[in-house]
């Protein structure tokens, strides 16, 4: 659980951000059609982190909200 607490964190959230952002403006740049579903995916860690989901948290036993995964881990 600790890897979906930091990624529920301040800095696991600016990452999924960044990421995000980074997927959307490269599959823009490709002009293609695989750009296109490249810039798709790279709303999903930019929804995430902007809406503190850890959408991996499930896979540990975890819930998808950041909040609840900080209220759990006190």
């Amino acid at each position: 659980m600790t890897f979906a607490a930091f990624m529920s964190g301040g800095l696991g959230r600016g990452l999924r951000v960044v990421a995000g952002l980074v997927l959307i403006v490269l599959g823009i740049r490709m002009h293609t059609a695989i750009g296109t579903i490249v810039a798709i995916v790279g709303i999903v860690p930019l929804a995430a982190g902007a809406f503190n989901w850890c959408l991996a948290a499930p896979l540990f036993g975890g819930p998808i909200s950041g909040s609840d995964i900080h209220n759990r881990k006190a």
